[in-house]
């Protein structure tokens, strides 16, 4: 199987798991395929031998019946509980990875994707991925295994047998995937973007509900439902088609394969090269092969859907990382001045425009300073490259002299603490959302930045206090207070570098000079860089600065 080096990364990381998976599901199978080839041997002795068992040791055989019996029903057991605790397992980590790679690139490097295909990435193709294991590896090794043993243990008995099931075998394996394949060489992978085309038109349905209802536009709307519904159709018949014709290249085979077998071992016992029992013990044995591989089909086309789906995670997670890691990490100082000398910047594209184009700035330590600009002048560019999301394709950016591209991220992002525009608010407790800006803070101090941001009244009338529920995105809470708990776990946060991203939009102006005033209040000491195209109210910065065209210049002090 052809993985690349970014899921391959995950699977190695549970090979000796996977093959113990695989090898109890092997065990499963040889103990039925035994099962069913001792009992055509036992039945058809005891017959021969009539009801008193005369020259016939019945004892040996339903000894082994008992005992293949019982290692199918033991090693079934094992391998459904290991073999789904692996498969979680994997699950687990392959989310995990995927979250992590993908979580850098998301300010920016996903910007352009669709929410719904990315939600179909984290959903339905790690689903399809994790269950590799049980639904396609697991199946082809372990029948590959069988049909080996089997047609190894024919030989010994009846030569010409084992060349009739070798011939079968190899028609199967050839003829199931390639008919199952043949002419749908994208079919995974347009199934896959269809489920992603359809939760994007649920997902839109579903958060643009009341604007969809205030326009009288549900109908357009369950129309873009109905057409991804029907295409997602189409996609599955399309792969039910192919299945069906690989489920009939398999009977075909078994229609020809077991006359010819049995033909076989009838000519072979006549001429007294086989006895009757072991002649109906191949028989039944050759019935439990093909009985096995009846599911070759699904799990082919099941391995060609996870390979799709590893594709496709890998397209998103595997990408270039936007910044990279020097090689020799230079130690960022605890305090210092944020400088920008001469930066240029452009997103690129086919024809790349310079959003910044040769920005001169510094934010001394304990200053705050605002920026404004028209939109699309570049100041969430600007926050971009602060954030060290992008680096600057000219000049450079250093805190305390040391340029940023020399420093670690992590190292660097220990430094800010930022309020973005739209600060999200967790579903979750208030303990849970402002330990994500120190995960270390006690009760005590949490307190006392919730009463700093004037939320300390608030959060003791939630049931619980600090443990009480807020809903998603601060439900709860009025707009006021979800931007106040943001600004909490800002501060929170023990950084010489405030970045205030838009922190009063879709605030009235009490609230929001309330808000800024806190926030010159409470970040004292600290460097504060705030983008705002709204008024300011005296006191809260010391120095103000537009951005026009590409270039930021002074607009004096308040």
């Amino acid at each position: 199987m052809n993985v690349s080096t970014g899921t391959a990364s995950v699977f190695r990381r549970h090979a000796l798991p996977i093959t113990l998976a695989v090898l109890l599901l092997a065990v499963t199978v040889a103990a039925g395929t035994g099962l069913l080839a001792l009992s055509g041997h036992f039945l058809t002795a005891a017959a021969l031998a009539g009801g008193l068992g005369t020259g016939f040791n019945f004892f040996a055989p339903s000894a082994g019946i008992r005992a293949l019996t019982f290692a199918r029903i033991v090693s079934r057991y094992a391998e459904k509980l290991y073999g789904h605790d692996v498969t979680l397992r994997l699950a687990r980590d392959l989310r995990v990875w995927f979250f992590a790679r993908a979580l850098p690139q998301a300010p920016l490097g996903l910007g352009r994707e669709r929410l719904g295909d990315l939600l179909a990435r984290l959903v339905g193709d790690i689903e399809t991925a994790d269950g590799l294991l049980i639904r396609a590896l697991g199946p082809l090794l372990a029948l590959a295994a069988i049909t080996v043993a089997v047609i190894a243990v024919t030989a010994l008995v009846l030569p010409s047998a084992a060349l009739c099931l070798l011939v079968a075998a190899l028609v199967i394996a050839v003829g199931v995937p390639a008919t199952t394949s043949w002419g749908a060489r994208d079919a995974e992978h347009e199934r896959a973007a269809a489920r992603a085309g359809l939760r994007h038109a649920m997902q839109e349905g579903i958060e643009g509900a009341a604007d969809l209802i205030a326009l009288d536009a549900q109908a357009g709307q369950r129309a873009r439902i109905d057409a991804a519904t029907d295409v997602l159709a189409q996609r599955e018949s399309r792969l039910l088609h192919r299945l069906s014709w690989s489920g009939l290249v398999h009977a075909l085979v078994v229609a020809v394969a077991l006359p010819a077998l049995l033909w076989l071992l009838l000519v072979a016992h006549h001429a007294g090269a086989i006895g009757t029992a072991a002649a109906a013990a191949v028989l039944f044995a050759g019935v439990a092969l093909f009985e096995v591989a009846a599911g070759v089909g699904q799990a082919w086309q099941a391995l060609r859907a996870a390979r799709a789906s590893l594709r496709r995670l890998d397209d998103i997670a595997m990408r270039a990382a936007p910044v990279g890691t020097p090689a020799d990490v230079v130690a960022l100082p605890a305090h210092g001045t944020l400088q920008l000398s001469g930066v240029r910047f452009d997103w690129g594209g086919a024809a790349p425009r310079a959003v910044l184009d040769g920005i001169d700035f510094a934010l001394r330590p304990g200053e705050r300073v605002a920026i404004s600009g028209d939109s699309g002048a570049g100041k969430s560019s600007l926050m971009a490259l602060l954030l060290r999301l992008r680096d600057p394709d000219g000049g450079r950016i250093s805190f305390g002299g040391v340029d940023l591209r020399d420093a670690d991220l992590a190292d660097w992002h220990r430094r800010l603490a930022w309020l973005p525009q739209d600060a999200p608010v967790f579903a979750g407790s208030v303990r849970d959302n402002l330990a994500m800006g120190d995960a270390a803070a006690d009760d005590a101090r949490m307190w006392q930045v919730l009463e700093a941001v004037r939320l300390g009244d608030a959060v003791r009338g939630l049931r619980g206090g600090l443990d009480g529920w807020i809903g998603e995105g601060g439900s709860s809470l009025s707009g006021g207070q979800a931007r106040r708990l943001a600004l909490a776990r800002a501060l929170l946060r023990d950084a010489p570098v405030l970045l205030l991203d838009e922190p009063t939009e879709g605030l009235d102006v009490d609230t929001a000079h309330a808000l800024l005033h806190d926030v010159a209040r409470l970040s004292e000491g600290r460097s504060v860089l705030l983008i705002s195209h709204d008024s300011l109210p005296a006191g809260v910065v010391h120095r103000r600065c537009r951005l026009r065209d590409g270039r930021l210049q002074e607009a004096g002090n308040p």
